[in-house]
Protein backbone atom coordinates (compact mmCIF):
# COMPACT_ATOMS: atom_id res chain seq x y z
CA UNK A 1 0.00 0.00 0.00
CA UNK A 2 1.27 3.59 -0.83
CA UNK A 3 2.06 6.28 1.99
CA UNK A 4 0.12 8.97 1.81
CA UNK A 5 2.29 11.44 0.64
CA UNK A 6 3.02 9.61 -2.62
CA UNK A 7 -0.84 9.51 -3.10
CA UNK A 8 -0.88 13.28 -2.45
CA UNK A 9 2.40 13.48 -4.79
CA UNK A 10 0.67 11.05 -7.91
CA UNK A 11 -2.90 13.17 -7.08
CA UNK A 12 -0.69 16.16 -7.86
CA UNK A 13 1.46 15.51 -10.84
CA UNK A 14 -2.12 13.62 -12.60
CA UNK A 15 -4.59 17.05 -11.55
CA UNK A 16 -1.47 19.41 -13.14
CA UNK A 17 -1.73 18.42 -16.81
CA UNK A 18 -5.85 17.82 -16.83
CA UNK A 19 -7.84 19.28 -18.95
CA UNK A 20 -11.23 20.53 -17.78
CA UNK A 21 -12.90 17.62 -19.42
CA UNK A 22 -10.85 15.29 -17.56
CA UNK A 23 -11.10 16.98 -13.81
CA UNK A 24 -15.28 17.17 -14.66
CA UNK A 25 -14.70 13.58 -15.33
CA UNK A 26 -12.80 12.96 -12.24
CA UNK A 27 -15.00 14.54 -10.20
CA UNK A 28 -18.11 12.71 -11.36
CA UNK A 29 -16.20 9.63 -10.79
CA UNK A 30 -15.50 10.44 -7.10
CA UNK A 31 -19.05 11.56 -6.31
CA UNK A 32 -20.15 7.78 -7.02
CA UNK A 33 -17.70 6.54 -5.42
CA UNK A 34 -18.68 8.85 -2.51
CA UNK A 35 -22.47 8.10 -2.86
CA UNK A 36 -21.68 4.30 -3.04
CA UNK A 37 -19.49 4.66 0.35
CA UNK A 38 -22.31 6.93 1.53
CA UNK A 39 -25.08 3.86 1.03
CA UNK A 40 -23.00 1.46 2.91
CA UNK A 41 -23.03 4.03 5.81
CA UNK A 42 -26.44 4.47 5.54
CA UNK A 43 -27.20 0.56 5.68
CA UNK A 44 -25.15 -0.12 8.53
CA UNK A 45 -26.64 2.92 10.11
CA UNK A 46 -30.04 1.17 9.40
CA UNK A 47 -28.95 -2.15 11.26
CA UNK A 48 -28.01 0.22 14.36
CA UNK A 49 -31.05 2.05 14.63
CA UNK A 50 -32.84 -1.10 14.08
CA UNK A 51 -31.04 -2.29 17.26
CA UNK A 52 -31.95 0.64 19.73
CA UNK A 53 -35.28 1.79 18.60
CA UNK A 54 -35.73 4.22 21.25
CA UNK A 55 -32.31 5.87 20.70
CA UNK A 56 -33.02 9.25 19.38
CA UNK A 57 -29.50 10.22 18.55
CA UNK A 58 -29.88 8.20 15.04
CA UNK A 59 -32.65 9.74 13.75
CA UNK A 60 -30.50 12.93 15.09
CA UNK A 61 -28.14 11.76 12.91
CA UNK A 62 -30.28 10.95 9.88
CA UNK A 63 -31.63 14.93 10.25
CA UNK A 64 -27.63 16.12 10.02
CA UNK A 65 -26.73 13.98 6.49
CA UNK A 66 -30.31 15.36 5.66
CA UNK A 67 -29.60 18.35 5.76
CA UNK A 68 -26.18 18.52 4.36
CA UNK A 69 -27.55 16.63 1.37
CA UNK A 70 -30.02 19.16 1.04
CA UNK A 71 -27.82 22.24 1.29
CA UNK A 72 -25.51 20.00 -1.55
CA UNK A 73 -28.92 19.67 -3.72
CA UNK A 74 -29.69 23.46 -3.13
CA UNK A 75 -26.63 24.38 -4.72
CA UNK A 76 -27.01 22.45 -7.76
CA UNK A 77 -29.61 23.85 -8.33
CA UNK A 78 -29.24 27.17 -8.11
CA UNK A 79 -26.32 26.93 -10.37
CA UNK A 80 -28.96 25.34 -12.88
CA UNK A 81 -31.84 27.16 -12.45
CA UNK A 82 -30.69 30.52 -10.98
CA UNK A 83 -32.45 30.03 -8.06
CA UNK A 84 -32.41 31.86 -4.76
CA UNK A 85 -31.60 29.57 -1.89
CA UNK A 86 -34.99 30.00 -0.42
CA UNK A 87 -36.21 28.87 -3.75
CA UNK A 88 -34.44 25.86 -4.00
CA UNK A 89 -34.89 25.18 -0.52
CA UNK A 90 -39.02 24.88 -0.69
CA UNK A 91 -38.35 22.82 -3.67
CA UNK A 92 -36.96 20.60 -2.22
CA UNK A 93 -39.27 20.05 0.40
CA UNK A 94 -41.73 20.03 -1.41
CA UNK A 95 -40.51 17.73 -3.30
CA UNK A 96 -39.37 14.99 -0.70
CA UNK A 97 -43.05 15.77 0.70
CA UNK A 98 -44.65 14.60 -2.53
CA UNK A 99 -42.29 12.07 -3.15
CA UNK A 100 -43.44 10.70 0.29
CA UNK A 101 -46.94 10.54 0.01
CA UNK A 102 -46.10 8.14 -3.39
CA UNK A 103 -44.18 5.46 -1.06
Amino acid sequence: MEDRKSIEAARVKRQLGQTATERYADHQNDIAVMMDCIRSELDEHARLAAENPDDWSYAGDLGRVREGLKGLLESLLIGRYEWSGIEASRFIEDHVEAMRKTN
